[in-house]
This record gives C-alpha cells, sequence and structure tokens, in this order.
C-alpha cells in the first residue's frame, strides 16, 4: 500500500500511509496528516502549537467485499494567532460521524440503485446507519425546497396507518416533486404552507385539488382569486360512488330472486368504461341485462358515462352547457344519490369549469401516493416521521423500481 494509491483509491488528499493490518475480515489502514494540514480549525493560521493527539476511526469505501477502515491520528493544536485550542480538520469527514465523506456518498449512490435493507446488509452496516446517511442527505436537498418557482400546485391527502392518520401533500405540477408534507387533512395541515408561500411572494396561476370542503375553504382564504380546478378522477369518483349507492339500494329492495341474481357482482361492471368490457366473459351482456331491469339503475349508469364527456366539449362555453344539461338531468331524475350529485355538481361547477383555462390535474399526486405506499411496504411503517416526510419530498427522483 502506497500514499498515492490511498489518494487515488479513496480520495485521501494531504494524508501519509503509515501501516496496514486486517482485523475480523476488515483492512485497517493507519494514516497521519500531512504537516500543511496541521492548521488552526478556527482561523486557518499555520501559526500553532501541538497539545497532543487523538485517535479517529472512520469507515470509507470497500474494497470489493471488504469493508476499509481508516485509523487517523489527529493532533490537536492551540493557536499562537487566534487563541483557540481544538483538532484539526481533516477534511474527509464530517465532525461527529463515524464514516468519510466518501463513505456517505457511496451509500447515497446505493441507494439509488437499492432499496435501504439492500444498502445494509451490502456494507455490513445497521438499518439505522443507512437511514442516517439518507436523512441527512434528503434534509440538504429538501428540507426547506423553494416555493419561489412555483406556478401550478395540487393538494391531497394520504393515509399514512391505521386509526385516521393522515398526512396533506402539495405537489408542484411542473417538475412533480412534493414541496410539502402536512400533518393531518384539515384546513390547519396547510397552514405552515401558506406562511412560507405567503413570504416567498410567489404567484400561483391554479391550483388542483379534489372536492374537500376543508382544502378549498383553505385555498380560497389564503390564495383569493386563484382559480380552484376540480380533478376529473376525483369528479368520476364522486359519481362512481352515487351509481354504487343506487345498486346497493336496488338490491336491498328487491324481492325476485331473478332480479337480484342479476344484480349481485355487477358493481364493477357498471364501473368500467364500455370499451373496457369483457366480451368474452360476458360482461357486456350482463351489463345491458342489469340496466333493461333496473331503471333508476340505467339512469346512473348513463349519466355516469355522460359525466365522462363534460372535458371532452371543445371550448368552456360548450361545457357550460353540457354540464347545466347533466345537472338538470341528475335532479329531474328523481333518483336521490343522483339529485344529491346534481347538486353538487351545480355547487362546484367553477372548479369543474376552470379546467378549461387551467388543464390541470392532481393525477401525478396518485402516482406518488403509489410510490408512497409501496415505502410503507418496504420499511413496514416508519417510526421517524419527519425522515418518511423527507423521503416523500425526494420520491420524485428515485431511479428505482420501489419493490421490497
Amino acid at each position: 500500500m502506497s500514499t498515492s494509491l490511498l489518494y487515488h483509491a479513496f480520495g485521501l488528499q494531504g494524508y501519509d500511509y503509515t501501516r496496514q493490518s486486517y482485523v475480523a475480515g476488515s483492512l485497517i489502514f493507519a494514516v497521519q496528516p500531512k504537516p500543511k494540514m496541521v492548521v488552526c480549525s478556527c482561523c486557518g493560521s499555520r501559526d500553532v502549537v501541538r497539545r497532543g493527539q487523538s485517535e479517529r476511526w472512520l469507515r470509507t469505501v470497500p474494497i470489493g467485499f471488504k469493508p476499509v477502515w481508516l485509523v487517523i491520528e489527529v493532533p490537536r493544536v492551540e493557536c499562537k494567532a487566534c487563541g483557540c485550542v481544538r483538532r484539526i480538520d481533516i477534511k474527509i469527514a464530517e465532525p461527529r460521524r463515524w464514516y468519510t465523506r466518501a463513505f456517505e456518498r457511496f451509500a447515497l449512490a446505493l441507494s439509488k440503485v437499492m432499496t435501504m435493507l439492500d444498502v445494509s446488509n451490502l456494507l455490513g452496516i445497521g438499518w439505522d446507519g443507512v437511514k442516517d446517511i439518507l436523512k441527512r442527505h434528503l434534509q440538504a436537498r429538501f428540507g426547506r425546497p423553494r416555493l419561489s418557482r412555483l406556478k401550478y400546485i395540487a393538494i391531497d391527502e394520504i393515509s399514512v396507518r391505521k386509526g385516521h392518520k393522515y398526512l396533506t401533500l402539495v405537489m408542484d405540477l411542473q417538475s412533480g416533486a412534493v414541496v410539502f408534507v402536512g400533518d393531518g387533512k384539515g384546513a390547519s395541515a396547510l397552514t405552515p404552507f401558506w406562511a412560507r408561500l405567503k413570504r416567498s411572494r410567489t404567484k400561483i396561476r391554479a391550483v388542483a385539488t379534489d372536492m374537500s370542503t376543508a382544502y378549498i375553504g383553505s385555498v380560497l382564504e389564503n390564495l383569493p382569486g386563484v382559480p380552484l380546478v376540480f380533478d376529473h378522477f376525483h369528479v368520476v369518483k364522486l359519481m362512481n360512488d352515487k351509481l354504487t349507492e343506487v345498486r346497493r339500494k336496488l338490491y336491498q329492495e328487491l324481492s325476485d330472486t331473478l332480479a337480484r341474481n342479476v344484480l349481485k357482482g355487477s358493481r364493477w361492471i357498471l364501473l368500467k368504461n364500455p370499451e373496457n368490457l369483457n366480451k368474452e366473459r360476458g360482461e357486456d351482456g350482463r351489463l345491458e341485462e342489469a340496466l333493461r331491469m333496473n331503471e333508476p339503475l340505467a339512469k346512473a349508469y348513463y349519466l355516469k358515462e355522460d359525466l365522462r364527456q363534460i372535458w371532452n366539449q371543445r371550448d368552456r362555453q360548450a361545457a357550460e352547457a353540457f354540464l347545466q344539461g347533466w345537472i338538470d338531468r341528475a335532479i329531474e331524475s328523481g333518483v336521490g344519490p343522483l339529485v344529491q350529485m346534481g347538486k353538487t355538481m351545480a355547487a362546484y361547477r367553477f372548479g369543474i369549469l376552470a379546467w378549461f383555462d387551467h388543464p390541470i390535474s392532481s393525477g401525478p399526486m396518485e402516482g406518488t401516493n403509489n410510490k408512497i405506499k409501496t415505502l410503507k411496504r418496504q420499511a413496514y411503517g416508519y417510526r421517524d416521521t419527519e425522515f418518511f416526510k423527507l423521503r416523500i419530498m425526494g420520491i420524485h427522483e428515485s431511479k428505482y423500481a420501489l419493490t421490497g
């Protein structure tokens, strides 16, 4: 082993190699700083007096599958210029860390293509050690994201554990990055975000969200005049819920066995788009029979299908006329859940039609939510909530399939 090889292999600039040993399968290299490194860590003066030294062990990049440790003799010096008495700055590691910066970069590079458990097993260190490295990196990168460039954002909540524990996410729809993670799912969860957004003096052009009254009220209060765009996915989902409610009530009210058998198991067929029906399994025939035998169900189904056409209109004016006709048909149907849906659409038409001015949606948030669910399965839950939040904010940079 030579000083030159240590420099090229581990980036050890300013150190001399002294000896090496092999202990319990690990490679141990003893090094000492060159005289030019013996300077005051406070002011950088070379006019210092040695006041002893200490030994510091640092884990560095492995050689093959062999762990490598550096043993460094760290001088303690007294500076004649500023009077500071302190150990010199060894450059290659942060204070109070048991690993070098090179080892930290190596672990971070592995974490981009491997799970944390895989990195832990490969490097032979504890999972908490990998977490510590990754958390510090995420904190530096995403702890305080810049909000000054935000133009279009989406707001949604995710469930993080049983017992109604939620987090509220705010996503930058241009970059796909989550820029804020708040505790809970009410308006109060967004309070810290609005405070930071106000300080950044950002001009938000539009906000995509579902029809949650809490989020709507919070956006209207903190971003007056900014258009709210209700995501069409959530609008259609709400209509699907009403269709399911109609089917369930009909099934409970029917006494005829044949009619009940027709409705039984038809939920997913009713929710499917017509073009996705499996004709080989006879799903189109089952759908036709269910609609023929149940008029309220037929009304709900055709309203569900027509609802998707709102976003296919040529412009806002045509969409407004189409939506009004849809609302009138829903209210005039006399079917309770459909009447409720018609009134809901009438109340929230401003956010539905805003899509024609700002064609955004919270669809990208759904992809992020799926990645977050995989993260939770990987870790079997997160004890460190702050670390979990940081991982969410960095999840858009994940380059590998998040599998256990």
